[in-house]
This record gives structure tokens, C-alpha cells and sequence, in this order.
């Protein structure tokens, strides 16, 4: 199993505070550090400072030393292709190569509209969009020079794209598609991804989502095993029941919520890894089982630095 660190910075947090997160993971043996890509403070209060993904992800390539770094997941929606594209590779050569992105097709209607970014429903008529911006991406990473693409709302004509984000060794950054895995996704998957990411996954959800996943690959005659099967888990842990009792408390205050702790952890039980390191381990020996090959541990707690370090101990094993 590999483990990673996945952020939820627009909570409001500085640069310096997502530079500390990245630094105390990569100091405790984490794989990678991801981050979300909003512009909207959420959960908890709605006006605190958000910044932009990708240019902190540009300072932390260049302030840490090995490990990953990505999103989980970008919207399409927020940077033309082409744009885009560009922008991945410029952070994957800062950082030597050890960028990994996530795409997704958005789906925060109301973060959109307060930023006057277009947002398109149905859903249907987004992933028509999603499918055109990932063919474009990955066509300006991988295909031959005077590549061209004629789609509905992206043109490419004459491509000549400089650098080739090729800096770790790979034909392309490692592209990450999340959510639920369902047909048309698990579509998308086998057609352009490396990684699928599940995200609010229990071992009951993953089954069924890594099934469509395979069978999504090997419809077109790509093996499965290509694609690398993780997910995305709240977590929230500590060394005794004791210290878990004042995270809870902790975490309540920063999500703003006004439930009961016995009331809110009755209801992540089933779905987040929450406890001890031994309860922890026994959490993820059973999303393990059902195929999840890399974990990556949702913190709603970033500024609680003894908790990101006691996740690479539970890490290691």
C-alpha cells in the first residue's frame, strides 16, 4: 500500500501554512502531497482567504525536495486546455518531474458563479466539455508535432508544444481521474488515465467502482493493471483515545459544525479512517482487500502537524 497526503486549503489557510503541510508530510514519509482546487472556502466558513492551486504548487516544487505534488481534483472549467496544459508542465519541470494531477469535471455550480466562470449543466453536457478538455491535454502532451483536434468547443491546429512534460522519466505527468467510477468516467479512465482516485470511498464502494474500472480497460483492450486504483479517506487519528477525543473537538471548530462529537463520529465511522494507529491499520487492511493499492489520507486538521507525522508512522507500518 502507498500513502499520501491530500489538503483541503481553501479552509483558509496561508501558503505558508500549505508549505508547512507539504514539508511535515514529506518529512513523514508520505508518497505525495495533493491539495483541492477551489476558490470558495469550504466546509466551515465560507469567507475565509483561498488561494490558487497550481501557483502554490509552483512554490512548493521549488521549497520541497522529494516528494509529489498535485491536485486532487482540478476543473476543467477553471483554465482553458491548452492553458493548462502549459501550466503542468512549467510546475512539473520546476519540481523535477514529480508533479501528478488530477482532473475532474467540476461540479460547484455556486464557486463558478461568484468567480464569473461558466458552468454548464446538465452533467451530461459538462463531461461533453471534460472529455474535449482531457483530449486536448493529453494530445498536447503526447502527440506528434502538427497534431491537430476539431471539437466542439477546443480547437488545436499545428500543435508544437515545448517542453514535453517528460521531466520524470514518463511519456507524461501521472494523470489522476477521481470520483465514483461510473460508466462514462470509467470511460475516460481507460481512455486517458493513470490512476483513479475514488473518493468518499468505503471498501463496499470501491468493489464496486475498481470493478468498472477494469472492465472499462479491458473493453478497449488496455490492460488493467495499468491503472493504478487508489482512494480518498477522511482520517482523522491519534496515539490515544484521549488525544482523538480533543482532534474531534478540534476538527468540529474548524468545519464549523455544531453536532455532538459522539454524533459526528458515529456518523464518519463507516467511511473515514478514525482512532488509533492499530484501529487505523485495521481500517485500511480492509480498503486494501477491496483493491485499493494507494490511500490517500483526506486532513481536514493541516495546520495539526503532529497528526500528519503520526500518519507516516501508520504509514510505515
Amino acid at each position: 500500500m502507498r500513502f499520501a497526503l491530500m489538503t483541503e486549503p481553501q479552509q483558509g489557510l496561508s501558503y505558508v501554512e500549505i508549505l508547512a503541510a507539504a514539508r511535515a508530510a514529506e518529512a513523514a514519509g508520505l508518497e505525495a502531497f495533493f491539495r483541492s482546487d477551489h476558490y470558495r472556502s469550504f466546509p466551515g466558513p465560507a469567507d475565509n482567504p483561498t488561494t490558487d492551486a497550481w501557483a502554490t504548487l509552483a512554490g512548493l516544487a521549488r521549497e520541497t525536495s522529494t516528494i509529489h505534488l498535485g491536485t486532487l481534483v482540478s476543473p476543467f472549467s477553471y483554465r482553458v486546455p491548452g492553458s493548462f496544459a502549459k501550466l503542468v508542465a512549467t510546475v512539473d519541470e520546476m519540481s523535477g518531474g514529480r508533479v501528478e494531477v488530477g482532473m475532474g469535471a467540476g461540479w460547484f455550480g455556486e464557486e463558478h458563479a461568484r468567480y464569473g466562470i461558466p458552468f454548464r449543466e446538465p452533467i451530461s453536457v459538462r463531461y461533453d466539455q471534460f472529455e474535449e478538455a482531457l483530449t486536448v491535454v493529453h494530445g498536447l502532451w503526447t502527440e506528434p508535432d502538427g497534431w491537430s483536434f476539431e471539437g466542439h468547443d477546443w480547437q488545436v491546429t499545428d500543435a508544437l508544444f515545448r517542453p514535453r512534460p517528460t521531466f520524470s522519466g514518463r511519456r507524461h505527468p501521472h494523470l489522476i481521474l477521481g470520483g465514483d467510477g461510473l460508466p462514462r468516467q470509467a470511460a475516460l479512465v481507460a481512455g486517458f488515465a493513470d490512476e483513479f482516485n475514488r473518493s468518499s470511498a468505503t471498501p463496499e464502494r470501491l468493489v464496486r467502482s475498481y470493478a468498472r474500472i477494469r472492465a472499462a480497460c479491458a473493453e478497449i483492450g488496455r490492460d488493467p493493471d495499468e491503472v493504478v486504483l487508489s482512494a480518498m479517506i477522511g482520517t482523522l487519528v491519534a496515539e490515544t483515545e484521549a488525544e482523538l477525543e480533543e482532534r474531534v473537538q478540534a476538527q468540529l471548530v474548524m468545519l464549523g459544525s455544531d453536532l455532538r462529537a459522539d454524533a459526528w463520529l458515529a456518523e464518519r465511522r463507516t467511511r473515514w479512517i478514525i482512532g488509533t494507529p492499530d484501529q487505523a491499520r485495521a481500517q485500511i487492511d480492509a480498503l486494501a482487500a477491496a483493491g485499493a493499492q494507494r490511500i490517500m489520507f483526506q486532513d481536514f486538521l493541516p495546520r495539526d502537524q503532529d497528526m500528519i507525522a503520526l500518519m507516516g508512522k501508520i504509514a510505515a507500518g
